[in-house]
């Protein structure tokens, strides 16, 4: 089997859930099948069974400061890009919406299905029009009509596969449930207190830790207003990077600013660390906070837990599909969020909430280690990469053989 991957990120080039879920499930499916990777970026890989392409394509290359779409235009280059260096597959596997009309063009050119995995979905983003501007619209346009021409759809949760029904109203036997998974032979406990010492982290404290990007969604805003209840016996460390935009950039500083004038021990990581490093993070941190507002599944909880680190997250989305509540970590409720001001009904409740349960794991070290180790137990029994792979290896030739059937 040829199978087609496209994708927005791939390594090098990786800042998010997404990028990580490809980079882990490509190596896997190429143990199964020929993995054709097409990718936006410069990268040129030929490694057995894996041909990794990236495009970089000639509009990228146009700077027009006076055209607000401009972007957009970037993306709807590469797409067509996307599609003119995949000459041949029997599948075409699509992650995120940037791709996505790389893989309608795809299908048609070559008759094959096109099967798009659900990371998250634009119509439950609002926020990215502050990204995207108006071309966060066309985004919204461009996924509903992939996804109404999908062949197959692969939700990362059971709420990711309610949520595209209701969006798009797409057909409930179209959509199968895969979770994401991660490398517990790379995550796993991983201590060096000189890590530590390079960003100034005091090994002999207790420290939360938060690892994202700065974006409404992952609720980097709610977490600092949290931290002024936190215990004061701990730090807080904040790595964060890939601001959508400069405005939330700023904000997300000046929030900080504000918060180290309550508290000491405020360190900002400004930047998205290599996974060496950030597996060192998760393993010397008490509890890792995951404030989402949006979160289709939550791969970075995965992460933290396969490093013996018990998880704080929100109620919402895939989250509590991973965390099982009181024995790797806890879950807060999240009242309905705003789409206008991007906050919880009741931002105080939500952040007081989530502040109570860090603190449980601050003040109780044997808790947090028992939890850790409950958490690492689950993603080796259920996340691992190699049966997903064979779970999506098995999930494509099914789409195939009703292709084929329906087209006979």
């Amino acid at each position: 089997m040829k199978i087609a991957l496209f994708s927005n990120e791939f390594p090098p080039n990786i800042y998010g859930g997404a990028g990580v879920h490809i980079d882990f499930l490509s190596k896997e499916l190429a143990k199964l099948g020929k993995v054709e990777v097409r990718c936006f970026g410069d990268q040129s890989v030929n490694n057995g069974n894996m041909n990794v392409q990236g495009i970089t394509s000639s509009l990228t290359k146009m700077v027009d400061d006076t055209n607000p779409h401009i972007k957009m235009f970037h993306n709807l280059s590469k797409n067509v890009e996307l599609s003119q260096a995949t000459p041949q597959a029997d599948v075409i596997h699509c992650h995120t919406w940037y791709t996505h009309l790389a893989g309608i063009f795809t299908r048609e050119l070559l008759q094959v299905p096109l099967i798009l995995t659900t990371h998250s979905l634009e119509t439950h983003r609002p926020w990215k029009v502050e990204q995207l501007g108006n071309g966060y619209f066309l985004s919204r346009w461009i996924e509903d009509r992939a996804y109404n021409t999908a062949d197959g759809i692969i939700a990362v949760s059971k709420k990711m596969k309610d949520d595209v029904i209701e969006a798009y109203g797409v057909a409930p036997e179209k959509v199968t449930v895969i979770h994401n998974g991660i490398d517990p032979e790379f995550y796993k406990p991983t201590f060096d207190t000189d890590l530590l010492a390079q960003y100034n982290i005091d090994p002999a404290i207790p420290f939360v830790l938060f690892v994202g990007r700065i974006t409404r969604q992952k609720g980097i805003s709610q977490l600092i207003a949290a931290a002024k209840y936190f215990n004061k016996n701990c730090q807080i460390v904040l790595c964060a990077g890939a601001p959508d935009t400069k405005e939330i950039e700023l904000e997300t500083e000046a929030l900080i600013a504000d918060l180290k004038k309550d508290r000491d021990g405020v360190i900002l990581i400004s930047e998205m660390l290599p996974r060496d490093k950030v597996k060192v993070l998760y393993s010397h941190a008490r509890v890792f906070a995951c404030p989402s507002l949006y979160e289709p599944f939550g791969i970075i909880n995965l992460e933290a837990m396969a490093c013996e680190t018990p998880v704080v997250g929100s109620h919402v989305g895939g989250i509590p599909e991973i965390i099982v509540e009181g024995e790797s970590g806890y879950l807060v409720p999240l009242e309905s969020v705003s789409r206008t001001d991007f906050n919880p009904a009741n931002p105080e409740a939500f952040q007081k909430a989530f502040a109570a349960k860090i603190n449980i794991l601050l003040d109780d070290e044997a808790l947090a280690t028992k939890m850790g180790k409950s958490g690492r137990e689950r993603v080796l029994r259920i996340f691992s990469w190699e049966s997903i792979a064979k779970t999506t290896f098995d999930y494509y030739q099914k789409v195939i053989d009703e292709f084929v059937k329906e087209k006979a």
